[in-house]
């Protein structure tokens, strides 16, 4: 009688250590094996360790981390460039909708609006993983074009936003152009590739409104040629 039953309980053995691996098989996860002390365990406490365990492995010590790569000291600076752009530019993307004569001048402050939200939050979340340091406040030029737009209106604001804009677009296109090439860290390149996209976007609308002076495009030109060679 006690061969019969150390017979049953290893045929219950064998079922349960069949149905977990064909688990494991079917749903992809990790195969547990059981013994003779845990066979008679619930199989679904046993996948819930294993589980639990993969987990803890893609965190363990060596495993690649967010924003792999040296920080240098240019990509710093890019990151606070681009913090320091979003703390005016949407200012005086709000500013366009009440100031503005134009509606081509207007849809142009909705973009700067609508693309250095992004960035912004973008730029907070890549320096805090990085341990960059970020400014509360554009700099003191910037704040001082910020003050000329809140004094102007109509006609006037429209030119001066569209000139100032283009040319701050112009220059910062050049170093992120800079960064993206020389920069080893994936975060800082993923974020040169969207601030690319946005200040190419930013250059267009404002250059849609047909208000960009020629003499503009030189001074940006002639700032930016140093970061040709």
């Amino acid at each position: 009688m006690s061969d019969h039953r150390g017979a049953q309980a290893k045929a219950r053995a064998r079922t349960v250590l069949i149905v977990i691996a064909a688990a494991a098989v079917l749903g992809g996860g990790s195969v547990v094996v059981l013994n003779s002390a845990n066979a008679g365990q619930n199989p679904y406490d046993m996948g819930g360790m294993a589980m639990g365990s993969a987990a803890e492995a893609a965190q363990a010590p060596g495993a690649p981390a967010p924003g792999a790569g040296p920080v240098t000291e240019i990509d710093k600076t890019f990151l606070v460039k681009v913090r320091q752009a979003g703390l005016w530019e949407m200012p005086v993307g709000e500013l366009a909708q009440t100031h503005a004569s134009s509606d081509a001048v207007k849809r142009a402050g909705q973009h700067l609006l609508d693309g250095h939200s992004h960035l912004d939050q973008l730029v907070r979340e890549d320096a805090t993983i990085l341990g960059v340091q970020l400014p509360d406040q554009a700099t003191a030029e910037q704040q001082g074009w910020v003050k000329q737009l809140t004094d102007a209106q109509g006609l006037a604001f429209d030119k001066l936003f569209v000139n100032l804009l283009r040319a701050s677009h112009g220059k910062i296109f050049a170093t992120i152009a800079e960064v993206r090439a020389s920069t080893q860290n994936d975060l800082i390149r993923r974020h040169a590739r969207q601030a690319n996209q946005t200040v190419m976007d930013h250059m267009e609308v404002l250059e849609d409104t047909g208000l960009v002076d020629r003499a503009t495009l030189e001074d940006v030109a002639a700032a930016v040629a140093p970061a040709k060679k």
